[in-house]
Formats: C-alpha cells, sequence, structure tokens
C-alpha cells in the first residue's frame, strides 16, 4: 500500500487548511511518531527561516517564498510602485492612490497637502495605516492635516472618496492569486473572491465612523447592523464573486475590462519584486490583493496580504475558502513519487537540497553529508516496527549552525527595534550585487520521480535568478500585512529572522537554488481535476490554462512566454499588458501579432490563454476575432 502524503502546519492552524487535506487523504505531521524530514508541505502564517529553505527536500513544499516582503509591507510596496511608476511611466503604474511614508516623507506630503488646499478644489481626503498592522487596526481617516497623529512607523494615501456603491454600501474585492514560480513568473488568480461590505451607508460626513469606510470582516462583524438586511447585500458583509459577477451583468458594465484591469494590477505589482526573489521551485505563495472599484469603474490596489485570512466565519467563506486550498493543492504538482519521502532518496548517499548558497569558487564548500546518515530511516510506526539504521558517519554541519547563530543575533535586536523609521530605498538598493547566471542538469531526477512522471529530466535546464548581494539589513520590522487572525500574535511574538531579513548577511555569497524541476501533478491520482492545457506547444514547457479555479493569468501570450524564460524582460511584459488593455477597450477588435516571431519561438504552434474573471472564462483569442 503507498504510503500518504504529509501536511505540518505550524502553531495549529488554519483549521480549513487540515480539514481539506485530510478529506484527500492526507496525514498530519507529528513530531513524536515521524524524523523531521518526514513532511511533503509545511504551512505556516508567518516568514520561513533561512535555513529552511537551505535545507529544502525534493519532495517538500512550502506555502511562502522567500523575500516577498517587497509587497506584502505597505511601506515596502509604496517603494516599489513608485520605483516602478518613476522607471516604467504612469500609463501603466497609475492604480495605486498618492503614497507618502511617515516620518521620513512628511515634508513631501506637508507640500502636496497645502498644494491641494491651494488650489481650491472638492475637498481632498487622507487615510492612514501603520504599516505593519492588519485587519484594519490603527487606521483612520482625516482632512485636516492637525487631525493627522501617529506614533509609529506609517503610510497616509489619498483616499478614494468616490467608491462605487451598492445599495449605499461601500465594498473592496479580496482577489487570491497565485505565484506558481517567479523565475520563470508564473502565476494564476482564482475565479472565485471575496466582496467584502461596511455595514454602515457610505458618508464622508462621518470620517470616524470605522463601520461606514472600512470594510474589514474583523470589524464589521462586531458592528450594530452586521445581520440586519441591507438593500441588495443582505445580512452579513460578504459575497462570492459569483454574486458581483451578476451584478455587474444586471448593471451593464463592460465586465471584461474590470477584470483585465485588475489582473494587470496583480501582474505589475509582481514585477516590482519579481527579479529579485530568490528561485525555489518547491514553493508557492497564495496573495490577497485587496481592491477598490471607483464610480467610473477603475480598480484601485489598497494592499497586498501575505497570509490572507483563512478562518470560517460565514458560509461565504466555506464555498469560497475550501474550494481555494483544495485547487492550490493541485498546483503544488504533488505526485506518488512525493509519498516515498526519504526513500526516494536513500540510494543516492547525501541529501540533494532544492536551496543551495552558491560561494566564491576561490573558496570550497564544506561538505554537507546526509541527516539520514546515522539515524532512523524508517520511521516508529504504531505497529511497533524496529527501525533500520545505518551506521554513524561524521557530518559536517558548520555553515548551518552558523547561520542559525547569525539568525538568532538578528533576531535579538528585532524587537527593540519595531519603532525605526523604514531605510529609504535608495540606501536598501545602493549595495545590489552583479548578476549570476547559472545553468543546472540534473541527470539523477527520474531516481526520484519514479516512473509516474511525465517530467523529462533533460528539460530541466534553466538560468538562476538575479542575486542579490550583502545589502544593509533593515532596521523595522519586517511584519508583512498578514491577514490572518490566527497568525498574527505568533508573529508577533516571535523574534527568528526569516528569510527576508537573513539572507544576505553573509559577505561575499549569492543566492541560488539546485533546480528541481517537479512532475507535472497531472501525472498522479489526487482525484478528478479540472484542467485544461494550453493549445499547442506540446504541453512540455507552458503550465495548464486553468486548474480547477486557478486561472492562469501570466505568462498570456507568445511574447510573455519567451520575456519570462530566463531572465524577465519587464519592458516587453509591459508592452503587452498595454497592448491588451487596449484591445480589450475596443470590442470588435483583432488580436495583432507578429506571426513570424511567435512562430519561431513557439516551434510552430499557437500559445494562448484564458481571460480570467468572467464566469465561463474566453480564450483570449477568441475575445478579439471580429464578430
Amino acid at each position: 500500500m503507498a504510503a500518504s502524503l504529509v501536511f505540518r502546519l505550524h502553531d495549529r492552524g488554519p483549521e480549513v487548511v487540515r480539514e481539506v487535506l485530510l478529506e484527500r487523504g492526507w496525514e498530519e505531521y507529528d513530531q513524536e511518531e515521524r524524523e523531521e524530514e518526514d513532511w511533503n508541505l509545511y504551512w505556516r502564517g508567518s516568514a520561513f527561516r533561512n535555513s529552511e529553505y537551505h535545507n529544502l527536500l525534493p519532495w517538500q513544499r512550502l506555502n511562502h517564498h522567500p523575500k516577498t516582503v517587497g509587497i506584502t509591507r505597505k511601506d515596502c510596496l509604496a517603494r516599489n510602485l513608485r520605483k516602478m511608476r518613476a522607471t516604467f511611466g504612469s500609463a501603466l503604474y497609475d492604480f495605486s492612490p498618492t503614497t507618502f511614508i511617515l516620518p521620513n516623507h512628511y515634508t513631501r506630503f506637508l507640500s502636496e497637502y497645502n498644494n491641494l488646499r491651494v488650489t481650491r478644489g472638492p475637498p481632498v481626503y487622507w487615510i492612514c495605516k501603520p504599516v505593519d498592522l492588519s485587519r484594519g487596526r490603527g487606521i483612520f481617516i482625516f482632512e485636516d492635516i492637525k487631525d493627522l497623529v501617529y506614533d509609529c512607523s506609517v503610510i497616509v494615501q489619498r483616499y478614494v472618496s468616490k467608491p462605487l456603491l451598492i445599495s449605499g454600501y461601500k465594498f473592496d474585492l479580496r482577489i487570491y492569486a497565485c505565484v506558481k514560480s517567479f523565475h520563470p513568473l508564473t502565476v494564476y488568480i482564482h475565479q472565485e473572491g471575496l466582496v467584502r461590505f461596511a455595514t454602515e451607508k457610505y458618508n464622508l460626513s462621518s470620517l470616524r465612523n470605522p463601520y461606514a469606510h472600512l470594510t474589514n470582516t474583523s470589524i464589521n462583524k462586531f458592528g450594530p447592523f452586521y445581520k440586519a438586511a441591507k438593500g441588495r447585500v443582505g445580512q452579513g458583509c460578504r459575497w462570492t464573486m459569483s454574486k458581483f459577477r451578476h451584478f455587474l451583468h444586471s448593471q451593464d458594465i463592460n465586465e471584461l475590462l474590470l477584470w483585465q484591469r485588475i489582473n494587470n494590477i496583480v501582474t505589475l505589482t509582481l514585477l516590482a519584486i519579481a527579479p529579485s526573489v530568490p528561485s525555489c521551485p518547491n514553493c508557492v505563495e497564495l496573495f490577497g490583493f485587496d481592491v477598490l472599484v471607483d464610480v467610473t469603474l477603475k480598480p484601485w490596489l489598497l494592499e497586498v496580504n501575505y497570509s490572507p485570512a483563512l478562518s470560517l466565519d460565514c458560509q461565504v467563506d466555506i464555498t469560497v475558502k475550501r474550494g481555494l486550498i483544495s485547487d492550490l493543492i493541485d498546483l503544488m504538482n504533488y505526485t506518488l513519487s512525493d509519498s516515498l519521502r526519504e526513500r526516494a532518496d536513500r540510494g543516492h548517499g547525501c541529501k540533494r537540497l532544492c536551496f543551495r548558497a552558491k560561494r566564491p569558487r576561490h573558496v570550497p564548500t564544506p561538505p554537507v553529508l546526509s541527516r539520514f546518515e546515522g539515524t532512523k530511516i524508517q520511521k516508529r510506526r504504531s505497529g511497533g516496527q524496529s527501525a533500520q539504521t545505518l551506521p554513524p558517519i561524521k557530518t559536517l554541519r558548520q555553515p548551518e549552525k552558523m547561520n542559525q547563530r547569525q539568525s538568532r543575533q538578528h533576531a535579538s535586536g528585532a524587537d527593540c527595534q519595531r519603532r525605526l523609521p523604514p531605510v529609504d530605498s535608495n540606501q536598501i538598493n545602493a549595495t545590489r550585487g552583479r548578476l549570476a547566471n547559472e545553468t543546472h542538469r540534473d541527470k539523477t531526477l527520474n531516481l526520484i520521480f519514479g516512473p509516474c512522471s511525465r517530467t523529462n529530466a533533460s528539460v530541466v535546464n534553466r538560468r538562476t535568478c538575479p542575486a542579490l548581494a550583502p545589502q544593509r539589513s533593515l532596521h523595522v520590522s519586517e511584519v508583512t500585512s498578514h491577514d490572518d487572525a490566527e497568525t498574527e500574535a505568533e508573529t508577533e511574538r516571535t523574534g527568528e529572522a526569516d528569510a527576508s531579513s537573513s539572507i544576505h548577511d553573509t559577505p561575499h555569497r549569492e543566492l541560488g537554488f539546485r533546480r528541481s524541476k517537479l512532475p507535472n501533478i497531472y501525472s498522479g491520482s489526487h482525484g478528478a481535476v479540472r484542467m485544461e492545457r494550453t493549445p499547442g506547444l506540446s504541453g512540455q514547457h507552458v503550465p495548464p490554462l486553468r486548474v480547477g479555479g486557478f486561472i492562469r493569468t501570466f505568462p498570456f501570450n507568445a511574447a510573455t512566454l519567451r520575456a519570462s524564460r530566463h531572465e524577465l524582460d519587464v519592458k516587453v511584459v509591459m508592452k503587452e499588458l498595454h497592448k491588451l488593455t487596449a484591445q480589450l477597450a475596443t470590442p470588435g477588435e483583432r488580436l495583432r501579432r507578429d506571426e513570424e516571431e511567435a512562430k519561431k519561438e513557439t516551434d510552430g504552434e499557437e500559445f494562448d490563454a484564458l481571460l480570467w474573471g468572467p464566469k465561463d472564462p474566453p480564450l483570449l483569442s477568441q475575445c478579439f476575432k471580429p464578430t
């Protein structure tokens, strides 16, 4: 009988992940019964430590990529979007309200505030948010600068004062985006999401009323009108995305253009950090993008959540989040061979890590022997079988111990440094290292993946990501925009240094990974999974069009596929996004392509994608065919 896949949850949550995995036949990790490496999925709400990425084994997956704090912390997001706007112009990067980081940019904010007051136009409102808090805590809205009072690092944004309303109630959209890989960039957006409502009617004369201006469920579920019927909104404060689509149809709105603009927000935001995120093929990341739609149907990005809330507070949560987690597991590339864990690796004599720190050529890499040697290979089972052991071999783990010691030293000062203002982005990026491009060919992958994998080991040959040289550590909290009440307390009470803060601490070291091409999930058997393959290209290098409710939104054509194969060509991606959006804004215009170039890059076969958003997503090529 085949062994079961094993999941490991940090600090006992979230419960919906446990329920879904147990229903799929997984087993939960028990440290009393299993060895340290005997798991397939490690899920946690906070960031993983640097050492946990370095020790990652081929059969293991983590639910976070390293170094994504650049978009999940409010001040870092503001800096990165401002840099992208300065580099590529505001034609595409116009989806974020004007933002200032205080106290660093107080003089800039004061100048902008005074200029707007002098023009004597319509009233201008501002919203203040602490940079490292979530769930609506510490947020307030003001018009007069005398009401701006803060005692920590905050961002001040221009308030979108004319939002689209439903029955007089403000709402925003929680969009679930999964980054399957940053190298090459591969993004999926789930068809289902949440529409989050305020529970009192929108009114600019009551700026201090959180139930009228904030849409966080953690706030509105305590409001006096939470259970009352509120026009078309109904009881509670949430809709599914399917119900929102029905509302759009009833209002005769150009739905395709709205969805594509939201899709652009997700892609363009990820492009701000994609070149700097280390490659880790054994990781996925589920982001929660909060998007507000104004009366002109323009979407605005409010923030990006690092660990979107997975608590089940109502029936809408159950409908959306259970399907979301189930589809996310289908994106993680598990096959029957992954359940073998260390038995598939037993004959190799050493651990094959999926994360590797590269040293300069003149510095020899110390040998790292397997921790399986001299330890129990077969785990203690309930049947009481004796475990087999190998003769003890002296292992050299000094580099790992040094990394752990550095992490502890870095963490020791984290709490006392939480309130210091953020370091300017020019200082952060002043010491970026040169690029290090290297290819790896692994001829022994089939020994791990087994005969059930459709993956050809000969195609596992990609270039590594741009590495970061040592840079000055941020002397601020790297608590990101967690939207999960179950993990917030744990994040605040632990001082562990995560990969975002500790990767660059070792001088003269570049980051890279041993590229482990993971098998296609559809070669295994997890039950019936809705999957649509990309037309053409033999499906070898192109991720599937759709996995359950997840729609592949990047790459979306031959040009973006080509631009993301090796080093990400951001300029090409910008051009293609602009062209696609313009064509959707002009119904009936046929999609224009450079046919010869597309044919050359795709071996004569067509590349296509689905348009995320509509109930039945059409192929992009069908959207532009003349009627």
